[in-house]
């Protein structure tokens, strides 16, 4: 066996050694890759361009659009490289990157979760006082201390991991590094590195879920209060999309750190792991874009937007035309003529021989006629005597 001080690099087993069943999965992962940096960069664009949509509800989404985006990110590529035979190795630093990041931003989207229910609170249960209470500076507060939390525990879980001493053969059965199947190759007692996974799913899991349900519990007795259809209408929509998300992610996640037998089963990591990395962030634009009203009809003045830009594109691509044909031409002898000091000049030159050409065609003019009267008076003195 290798000792830990030759270890460089980690072999990802990834999910199967069929060439057909890997091309079949890159094919399927790509698509959903694909979907997932398209769907979440348009939310973002969306909130971003529509000012309906410049609320706290909406701020917080923008953020989960960026989580979605640097999830799928993070793991996605270098799995579908492997896929396609190009080397199922991973550096040692890259396999750090790849625990850190995983950790911070899933750490994060479990405060933030927490923080769009109490959002959803204030707006349902205290509509009068949600301005006063959700300001700008709250939302900046609640956003920041998410990602700091993130960040803190994240790099404090990815450190203590990383710092183990590793033995040889290092291949980890995962399509990615993730933190408990790195855990596996370890030379040392993990014991104290499960305890505090434990604890922070205790906190980060636990704990916010808690404050989820309370909150839509007085979601619910509030809505059970309401005499409105419309009101229940828009109550459900808004909710709905953010109960959906909840549900998807803590389930799974109770399910894989917390359930029993959690770190045992290789392929149900994988699968699980699959679903934060890829799935949901491709289910998550859909669900709140189904199911919000005013998303859908951001999305649709977007579409309005697009068809202008394209007509007035259109008709200007004529105007265009017709300066280049027409109005062009005519503007250049004036524009050369007014901020050229030599062609004024030489029109100046051409205007004085134009007044002498006159005069002097005048003046043949006036002698001719002068000429022609002579004549017809001396014939005229001829023919009376």
């Amino acid at each position: 066996m290798q000792n830990e001080t030759s270890v460089r690099e980690f072999i990802l087993l990834g999910f199967s050694s069929n060439p057909a069943l890997q091309l079949c999965l890159f094919g399927i992962f790509s698509v959903l890759y694909s979907a997932t940096l398209m769907g979440n960069a348009l939310v973002f664009v969306l909130i971003c361009l529509d000012y309906r949509l410049h609320s706290p509800m909406y701020f917080f989404l923008c953020h989960l659009s960026i989580m979605d985006i640097c999830y799928a990110s993070n793991n996605v590529p270098h799995m579908l490289r492997n896929l396609l035979g190009q080397g199922r190795t991973i550096s040692f630093a890259g396999c750090g990157t790849q625990i850190h990041l995983y950790l911070i931003l899933a750490l994060t989207e479990c405060v933030l979760l927490a923080v769009m229910s109490y959002d959803r609170y204030v707006a349902i249960c205290h509509p009068l006082r949600y301005v006063l209470i959700m300001n700008w500076r709250v939302c900046l507060t609640l956003a920041a201390v998410s990602w700091a939390f993130g960040f803190l525990f994240g790099t404090l879980q990815a450190s203590l991991a990383l710092h183990l001493p590793f033995c040889g053969p290092c291949e980890v059965d995962h399509f990615f590094c993730e933190i408990l199947a790195v855990l596996k190759l370890a030379c040392a007692d993990t014991t104290a590195n499960k305890v505090l996974i434990f604890a922070v799913c205790v906190c980060f899991l636990l704990f916010p879920l808690a404050l989820i349900l309370i909150s839509y519990l007085h979601i619910l007795a509030t809505i059970l209060c309401m005499r409105s259809a419309a009101g229940w209408h828009k109550t459900f929509s808004t909710c709905g999309s953010h109960l959906t998300v909840v549900g998807l992610f803590y389930g799974n996640a109770i399910f894989m750190y917390m359930g029993p037998g959690s770190g045992n089963s290789s392929g149900r990591e994988k699968v699980l792991s699959l679903f934060y990395s890829l799935i949901s962030p491709s289910l998550n634009p859909l669900i709140y874009s189904l199911r919000n009203k005013q998303v859908k009809e951001a999305l649709l003045k977007l579409q309005r937007r697009k068809r202008v830009f394209h007509s007035v594109s259109f008709h200007g691509e004529k105007v265009l035309s017709l300066f280049y044909s027409l109005i062009s031409p005519s503007l250049n002898p004036l524009i050369y003529s007014l901020r050229n000091k030599q062609v004024k000049k030489a029109l100046l030159k051409l205007q004085r021989r134009k007044i002498i050409f006159h005069s002097v065609s005048f003046g043949i003019y006036a002698f001719t006629c002068l000429l022609s009267f002579c004549s017809f008076f001396l014939s005229s003195m001829g023919i009376s005597h």
